[in-house]
Parts: structure tokens; C-alpha cells; sequence
């Protein structure tokens, strides 16, 4: 069974009501389950699941963020519908988001990397109608916390998408004061970090990769910013 079949079964199995999802989310796939492949499962329920919190974070929920929310995942054609059904039930759980980003957590307890993905594509989802929302912001910041992120690893993440906040240094998350030498490395290493093949091998669903293309243009740019101050 592929990732979007059991996302076919999950969301009929959840029937009509919105309550406690997560809850039986996980029973549905605790008693289906293949192994590795739950895990990819979870996380994608769980990232709808946050993704439709976060839209509605601000009080509202826009077409532009609905349309961000189906540019982080890669949906096959005829799936679209189960997608929704999981988004829009989110939206009616009485669960808190604190329920999934938890869950998440939880789930990769030893990949803060993955964390940090997560937190991308939240970005990507917050800022889709111009603007990242103070309730939004607040928002996330509550989930970097659940999730063990300190805030110069929330300031990084921030830096990436919210332009007004843009420092190259705090892009790539390191002190201006460094030398040339080791600038160099640190960037190599976020590179690597970032590559879509790293992010399946630490368990990320291929649908959900594209967000690497987003995060290694920033750092891209931030470097690019930096080699040309320093004259590397």
C-alpha cells in the first residue's frame, strides 16, 4: 500500500466526525500497519493535520493558503479529495495543534532536521497570503518550542522566509564574526543537510522533499550575499 492509499484508508476510516482524529489516526494504523511505511503515514497525516491548524491560526482560512497547502505535498491526481477530507476534518478537531506537533515529535525524537522541515513548509503555508500573521507567528513559535528548537534555530527558519527579517548570517545560522574558512563549511554542510535524498533517507516522505528546493535557495542566496561582502 503506498503513502496516498493509506491516506485513502485513513480518512475513511476516521467517518464523518472531526473528534480527537489524531486519536484515531494512530489506532488505524497501529492495527493496518507495514512497519517504516506507518511512519511516513503519520507524518503526513500529522502535517495535514498542523498545516490546516496553521491556516486557520489567524482566524481565517484563505484560498491562498489552502492552494500553499497543496504546493508543499505532491498529490496524485484522484487523491485530492481524501487530502481535503483529512485538512477539513483537522480543522473541526477538538484537539489542539499541540496534540499533532507533539505526535510529531515523538515520532523523530533524535532528527531536530526534520523538525526543522516540518517548520518550513508551515512557513511556506503561513506567509502564502503576503504575510506571516502575529497568531500565526505565535503559532509557530509554540511549535518550535514543542519541538525542542531554540529560538536561534526559530530565528534561522524565520530569517529564510520572512524577507523584512532577512540577515544572511542568521540565514545560514552562524555569527558574523566567523572566519572566512569555516563560513565555507558551515554553508557545505546546510547544503548536504538539504539535499532531497538526505531528507528520504531521514524518513520524509518524497512528497513532502519539495521544500528542500525553497530552503536551498535561500541559503543560496544568503551565502552568495556573504561570499561577495567578504570577496570569498
Amino acid at each position: 500500500m503506498n503513502i496516498w492509499s493509506a491516506i485513502s484508508a485513513v480518512a475513511a476510516a476516521i467517518g464523518a466526525g472531526g473528534a480527537q482524529i489524531v486519536d484515531r489516526i494512530v489506532q488505524f494504523i497501529v492495527s493496518s500497519g507495514d512497519g517504516r511505511g506507518d511512519r511516513a503515514v503519520v507524518f503526513t497525516v500529522a502535517m495535514i493535520a498542523l498545516s490546516a491548524k496553521m491556516a486557520k491560526a489567524d482566524g481565517v482560512v484563505t484560498g491562498d493558503e489552502e492552494i500553499a497547502f497543496l504546493d508543499v505535498f505532491d498529490i496524485p491526481a484522484g487523491e485530492e479529495r481524501n487530502v481535503a477530507r483529512l485538512f477539513n476534518l483537522a480543522k473541526q478537531d477538538v484537539a489542539g495543534f499541540e496534540t499533532y506537533a507533539e505526535r510529531l515529535a515523538a515520532l523523530f525524537p533524535d532528527d531536530p532536521e526534520i523538525r526543522v522541515d516540518i517548520l518550513d513548509a508551515l512557513f511556506h503555508i503561513a506567509k502564502a497570503d503576503g504575510i506571516v500573521h502575529e497568531y500565526e507567528l505565535a503559532y509557530l513559535e509554540r511549535i518550535a518550542e514543542i519541538f525542542g528548537l531554540d529560538e536561534r534555530a526559530f530565528n534561522q527558519i524565520l530569517a529564510r522566509h520572512v524577507r523584512s527579517e532577512e540577515d544572511p548570517y542568521r540565514v545560514l545560522g552562524i555569527a558574523g564574526s566567523v572566519p572566512d574558512e569555516e563560513i565555507k563549511r558551515h554553508y557545505r554542510k546546510l547544503v548536504s543537510e538539504t539535499h532531497p535524498d538526505r531528507l528520504i533517507a531521514r524518513g520524509v516522505p518524497e512528497e513532502f522533499v519539495r521544500i528542500a528546493n525553497d530552503r536551498l535557495a535561500a541559503l543560496n542566496v544568503a551565502y552568495a550575499k556573504i561570499a561577495a561582502e567578504r570577496g570569498l
